[in-house]
């Protein structure tokens, strides 16, 4: 094997824990510079003959494993090794070297370090000895502003005659009956019209931007307000032209700040015809209402209660932004980066399930990162805030609370708690499910302690999306 086929990039190697066998080395030089108020620049020196040990243990191990022509197996001489394997022995020594000294170096320092460090220079110097900087970002260190007491609007619950008009409306939808429309009959809202439509932009087809015998329920918003619009009036076998000026932060990528024109062709259409609203309606829903009056009121009932559901997730966010507002602090730069790659893979992710990538879907990379960077930067901050918190009024998890976690875990995904303890074995999946119910906890301390002010909720309206077919190129 070509030594150069193996060599590491150190620039890009993640320190993710110290060896679990015995370690060698027991001494360094540490140097400690501060770039900012949350870098630092971590010089550390390893002496020649801890070096020199790790080095040997490395030849002697190849030694035993190596062929090289004109050499038995065992045989073959250090200076034989060294020609052939220097690169490859010194990448895997130095990669070891880092592993095995880092944390001590930043436990030696007392630094509370975030996320992994950045490995900058590396060097096995003439004299034997080895050294390697590393860039880590520290946790910042801030007093807690206000955080009890918190002024913080809530949305009323209350459910209003308009919303439930409107659930017993969708349920007449959902149970109304579709029939063919005449050939005359010209499409209004509630009716369900089959089409074909292509998109163009610049006068090319957009690959991504069309579909077959594709259902709209007109009025619904799914494929956008204006689209859906359009079609008013048509009847079936008809075929129009029309264009549309995306807005530049349009939910779907490919469309955004884009003009597209859509070629529509009307294949089908069908009205839907809607049940009586009587006391006969009340009892098709549900066989224990008698009346129109008792649908109405246990409608309110379940609205009441989706209402209070969604609200705890309202205002843990209204309070978080009410915290970041009055805590200001800088935050590391590389724990934000990082939380920017996270969110940037998720958006990658969600491409792929539609088969596309950042490229096809017309996604600037850096672009992407440049918008994240603002919300990245407010988790981050959000979370030391939560922590600090915790450390202030000594929040802390119990056995039950973890339980609780585990059981409700459970109850969603239909496992047992056997199942759901056996998944959250692993480090990786532990930590970040006890994190999260550790700022649960914490976010129930600060609901508990705000000062809340009861206001009346704004209906926002959904202008939909058009619906894309993804396909891959041969």
């Amino acid at each position: 094997m070509d030594a150069g086929q193996v060599k590491r990039d150190f620039t890009c190697m993640q320190v993710v824990g110290a060896d679990n066998g015995e370690k060698d080395i027991i001494s360094m030089d540490i140097v400690v510079e501060n770039i900012s108020e949350l870098t630092r620049k971590l010089t550390i020196t390893l002496p020649s003959e801890d070096v020199g040990k790790a080095l040997d243990k490395a030849y002697h191990k190849l030694k035993k494993d190596v062929r090289i022509k004109g050499f038995r197996r065992g045989k073959i001489p250090r200076t034989v090794l060294e020609k052939n394997y220097r690169d490859q022995v010194q990448a895997e020594v130095g990669e070891k070297l880092v592993q095995d000294t880092y944390f001590d170096a930043v436990e030696k320092e007392g630094l509370d370090t975030v996320v992994h460090p950045e490995i900058v220079e590396h060097n096995f110097a003439d004299e034997g000895t080895f050294s390697y900087v590393a860039m880590v970002d520290v946790k910042p260190v801030f007093d807690l502003s206000e955080y009890k007491g918190l002024e913080v609007e809530k949305p009323a619950t209350d459910v209003t005659e308009d919303e439930v008009n409107a659930k017993i409306e969708e349920l007449r939808r959902n149970h109304a009956v579709l029939k063919s429309a005449d050939a005359d009959h010209a499409i209004e809202n509630d009716d369900m019209v089959m089409v074909d439509f292509q998109g163009f932009h610049n006068g090319k087809p957009m690959k991504e931007v069309h579909n077959t015998d594709y259902s709209i329920d007109v009025g619904q918003k799914r494929l956008g307000e204006e689209f859906e619009s359009k079609l008013l009036g048509l009847k079936q076998g008809d075929k129009t032209l029309y264009e549309i000026d995306f807005p530049a932060d349009y939910p779907n990528p490919i469309l955004a700040g884009k003009a597209v024109e859509f070629k529509v062709d009307i294949k089908d259409v069908k009205v839907r015809i809607k049940p009586e609203l009587d006391d006969e309606f009340a009892k098709d829903i549900n066989p224990d209402h008698e009346t129109l009056d008792d649908l109405r009121t246990s409608i309110r009932d379940e609205l009441k209660k989706e209402k209070e559901k969604t609200l705890e997730g309202e205002l843990d966010d209204r309070i978080m932004e009410k915290l970041i507002e009055l805590n200001t602090f800088d935050v590391p730069a590389r724990l934000v980066m990082y939380e920017v790659q996270e969110m940037v893979k998720q958006t990658e992710e969600n491409l792929k399930r539609s088969g596309l990538t950042l490229e096809s879907a017309g996604i600037n990379l850096e672009e992407l990162v440049e918008r994240n960077k603002p919300v990245a930067e407010k988790r981050v901050r959000g979370d030391f805030l939560l922590k600090k918190v915790a450390e202030v009024e000594e929040i802390k998890l119990a056995d039950e609370d973890i339980e609780r976690g585990y059981q409700r875990v459970a109850d969603e995904y239909n496992m047992t708690l056997a199942e759901v303890k056996s998944y959250f074995k692993r480090r990786e999946e532990i930590l970040p499910f006890v994190n999260e119910l550790l700022n649960e906890k914490i976010l129930e301390f600060l609901r508990d302690n705000a000062n809340f002010t009861e206001v009346a909720v704004e209906t926002k309206e959904d202008d939909g999306e058009i619906a894309v077919e993804a396909k891959n190129d041969a």
